[in-house]
């Protein structure tokens, strides 16, 4: 979910970002290079939506290896089959996965994921600007307001896009942790299949499950992801103002996310959990609310079972989130080039 959230907003970021540091140092440092940008065509929606989508699916291909194997330790003590590798240690489920079912389990739901992220990403994106500009409206929030109204429209607008798309796109993102979970047997036997035997078996409402912390944690990761990202980069350019743009967008987004896992990670496996409830037929763990289930684990795993799977998270996520970034900005600067030379 943390890496998940910042995707869909990473143009968003980056774009804010540059903007609040443009203007923080050209109030500094007049430099005429500013009216250069503002010879360069925009990019459309399209183009934005096609490079933020992109960027997405190629981070979640590159690290989908490790986003299994965060999904496989998250479930650990969830049933007493999984239970039995609560002292597996990355390298060895790494192991286990090749040899019992190849080194192609690795990418085990992939395909949904890809799915999921374009949707993701353009939903985000297009009511990011819708939310944004609402936002401006109201007195006090608009251009006039200054740095403080501009970074804080720009996190409410960013947790109100993160929170649309992932309600709209729910089911595919519960999908992907049913296919990713499972090891030797597969119950499900992709997408549609998957989709279907969770409404035969669950009912419809089977496809929200975990919706509840889902929600609850992308408001928070979005805005500690782009607080993190917003004041690295910002100091970053004023301090080394000639470093390599790909290169800030990279080092800055990697930090943000970490921070962003570190404080949403409990959360995250309390949403993969209640994702698996009743997968495959299995009876239900977790038969109170969110709290209750936070008190379940504590009670059987101790308070360090709510980080369970944080070490290969932390390994995804800093080249997830500083690809997405990196992606983004390559992207965007080669359809810049191509529209300029129209």
């Amino acid at each position: 979910m943390q890496t998940e959230a910042s995707v869909g907003m990473a143009a968003a970021t980056v774009d804010g970002a540059a903007a609040v540091a443009a203007r923080r140092y050209s109030t500094q440092q007049p430099q005429p290079q500013p009216q250069q940008h503002h010879n360069q065509p925009k990019l459309g929606t399209t183009l934005h939506l096609l490079a933020g989508g992109v960027a997405g699916a190629v981070s979640k291909t590159c690290t989908a290896p490790l986003a299994r194997l965060t999904i496989l330790f998250q479930v650990q003590g969830m049933h007493s089959d999984v239970a039995t590798m609560r002292n597996t240690s990355i390298w060895r489920e790494a192991s286990r996965i090749v040899y019992e079912e190849g080194l192609r389990a690795f990418w085990k739901g992939n395909l949904v994921t890809i799915a999921h992220r374009l949707p993701y990403s353009s939903i985000s994106f297009y009511t990011y600007e819708r939310y944004k500009n609402w936002l401006q409206m109201i007195p006090g929030l608009d251009s006039n307001g200054g740095l403080g109204a501009d970074v804080g429209v720009r996190m409410v607008g960013g947790g109100l896009s993160g929170i649309t798309a992932a309600s709209l796109t729910y089911p595919l993102d519960l999908v992907r942790t049913r296919l990713a979970a499972q090891t030797n047997t597969a119950y499900y036997r992709g997408i549609s299949h998957a989709l279907f035997a969770i409404c035969r078996d669950e009912g419809p409402r089977g496809l929200y499950k975990g919706l509840g912390p889902t929600l609850l944690g992308v408001g928070p990761s979005i805005a500690i992801s782009f607080s993190v990202y917003e004041t690295l980069r910002s100091h970053w350019l004023l301090e080394r103002p000639c470093d390599s743009p790909i290169f800030i967008s990279l080092a800055c987004g990697s930090l943000s996310g970490v921070a962003s896992s570190t404080f949403t990670f409990p959360l995250d496996l309390v949403r993969r959990r209640k994702q698996l409830e009743g997968a495959a037929g299995r009876a239900n763990v977790y038969k109170t609310g969110l709290v209750g289930t936070f008190g379940h684990i504590i009670q059987t795993e101790g308070y360090r079972g709510l980080y369970r799977g944080i070490l290969p998270e932390y390994c995804k996520v800093v080249p997830s989130v500083g690809l997405i970034f990196m992606t983004y900005e390559t992207l965007k600067s080669m359809f810049t080039e191509g529209a300029s030379d129209e």
